[in-house]
């Protein structure tokens, strides 16, 4: 006894079977029951999706011996030979094969007589985009005004290569890619019924490597079967499908919170064993990138997969929001580079070593130094302690207050010199917004447990409660005690640091342009032909 793949064996063979395309479904039934079905329906879409299989069923409809219904019998002589593929009515074109104009006035020439045996003589022309222009002008006039006992079905991938006269005369279906959660209840169903040993996590991989195809998912279940020995389990899948392990994924992630560039090389090697599609490793990279900047703005927002969304939301509470948009741009841009790598690995490995060494800038346009971004991000007990000597060096002497008593501590304030404030945010090492609401403001003053600042309107917009958190964890560890801050917005006397940048940014501009208008070739230049220095053109080299 041959062995009938699960892409037929599972083929659905009512509406009620059909995975997905509701819209489809309810207007092609509400068509059936109501009696009002037009005579020439273009079913559009992706591989794999139901164009076939819904125009069979529709074609069973038609002609089931119990009558015009959205519910054909199945068990009739009709629905018998339709799905068996034998139903003389049913006459199933590949128009890839037949281009010709000749092959489509020979199919025409038949159109006007009766059925042979059913109710309807329906034409199925797949692929019909494959057909030639003088194929086209051939059925146009039969497909507008055809004979009552006559329906076409046509079906095509590619519905912009059909001439705008053949899409008016159809009433045209678009059918969607499935979801993925559709194709992992349809295989876990399949899966169940011919009771084989699966993995859950072994089916949403497949349904993934589907891409919305429900056939290429039943065909990838047959394969993954077969190399398995009848079972699906997830390890094996993913050596089939050449796609990265979540292991795999979560290691190269955390070496790259830790800035660990040989531990990233190391995971590189031990991906490499696994012989991968370097591109499609990129593309599972990028997805799990793209599902960490999702948890990481909407913690609340989880997933089917609840493991593998805590995984990747501790894996974001290690990165910086700019930093996982950088990383994400870096990895689908490699994707488009790939092939003009000397090889793919060295790709890969590339993509990955640009995202170990690039930064965001910070608002101000420079990326002041600091520590790596999984100690910028989650600041705890194990992040290096600043010395004491630069504890010092910022903190007035009168600053220790670690033998006062709890109470005195809090009715003492102890007022800084405004002058200390730049070198505090200097020794804090904040970068992106968060270092920017620390130079927008100025030092007022500071107990034990409250250090209060003034912020100049002009940096209002980084005051976000998620920047003064990260504000505040620098603090406490700088100063070495737990802290809270007591931000006020309004003009400051003193000047910000933000403000001493800007004016010692525009200190070396002018000097710049000092040194340039001095300089005896620019002068020479100046007398010779007459040349003028470009206003704003001149940028100082540090």
């Amino acid at each position: 006894m041959s062995y009938l793949v699960l892409a037929r064996k599972w083929r659905p063979r009512t509406f009620e079977e059909l995975v997905g395309q509701d819209h489809v479904r309810r207007a092609l039934t509400n068509a059936l029951d109501s009696g009002r079905i037009h005579h020439a329906f273009l079913f559009t879409g992706t591989r794999g999706v139901g164009k076939t299989t819904i125009a069979r069923i529709f074609a069973k409809s038609l002609n089931c011996e119990q009558g015009v219904s959205s519910k054909p019998c199945g068990v009739c002589g009709a629905c018998k030979d339709i799905d068996a593929g034998r139903f003389v009515d049913l006459l199933e074109v590949d128009a890839a094969s037949r281009t010709k104009v000749d092959d489509t006035r020979e199919l025409l020439d038949n159109v006007q007589y009766a059925p042979a045996r059913g109710r309807c003589k329906v034409y199925l022309i797949d692929e019909v985009h494959m057909l030639s222009t003088h194929s086209f002008n051939a059925l146009l006039k039969t497909l507008e005004e055809p004979p009552p006992h006559v329906k076409f079905l046509l079906a095509t991938t590619d519905p912009q290569k059909l001439p705008v006269t053949v899409l008016s005369r159809c009433l045209q279906f678009h059918l969607r890619r499935l979801p993925l959660a559709q194709i992992q209840e349809r295989l876990t169903m399949i899966a169940q019924a011919e009771k084989v040993e699966f993995e859950p996590a072994a089916l949403r991989a497949i349904a993934r490597g589907a891409e919305g195809s429900m056939r290429d998912a039943l065909s990838l279940l047959d394969q993954v079967l077969a190399f398995g020995g009848g079972r699906a389990i997830e390890s094996e899948v993913r050596t089939l499908l050449g796609t990265l392990d979540r292991r795999h994924v979560e290691g190269i992630l955390n070496a790259l919170a830790a800035q660990d560039g040989a531990a990233l090389m190391a995971c590189v090697a031990q991906l490499d064993e696994r012989a991968p599609d370097y591109d499609q490793a990129l593309g599972e990279l990028s997805a799990a990138i793209q599902r960490m900047a999702l948890l990481q703005a909407l913690p609340e927002l989880r997933g089917e997969d609840e493991e593998q969304d805590t995984a990747l939301a501790q894996l974001a509470a290690k990165f910086l929001p700019e930093d996982l948009q950088l990383l994400y741009q870096i990895a689908i841009m490699a994707r488009r580079d790939l092939d003009y790598a000397p090889d793919a690995r060295g790709g890969f490995e590339m993509a990955l070593l640009r995202m170990l060494a690039f930064r965001p800038e910070s608002l101000s346009g420079t990326a002041p130094p600091g520590p790596p971004p999984a100690a910028r991000a989650a600041p705890d007990a194990s992040a290096p302690r600043r010395s004491a000597a630069a504890s010092q060096r910022v903190m007035p002497p009168s600053a220790p207050v670690a033998h006062a008593s709890p109470r005195r501590v809090a009715s003492q304030t102890e007022v800084l010199a405004s002058d200390d404030w730049p070198a505090i945010v200097a020794a804090l090492g904040l970068q992106g917004p968060a270092g920017q609401l620390a130079a927008h403001c100025v030092l007022v003053g500071r107990t034990s447990e409250v250090i209060k600042l003034r912020l100049d309107p002009a940096g209002e917009v980084f005051r976000r409660p998620q920047l003064e958190q990260k504000l505040t964890q620098a603090l406490a560890q700088h100063f070495g005690q737990s802290v809270r801050l007591d931000i006020a917005v309004s003009e400051a006397e003193e000047i910000t640091p933000a403000r001493q940048q800007a004016r010692a940014a525009d200190a070396r501009v002018k000097a710049a342009e000092q040194a340039i208008e001095a300089d005896s070739n620019v002068r020479a230049m100046r007398e010779v032909f007459g040349a003028t220095v470009q206003p704003g053109s001149v940028k100082p080299l540090n």
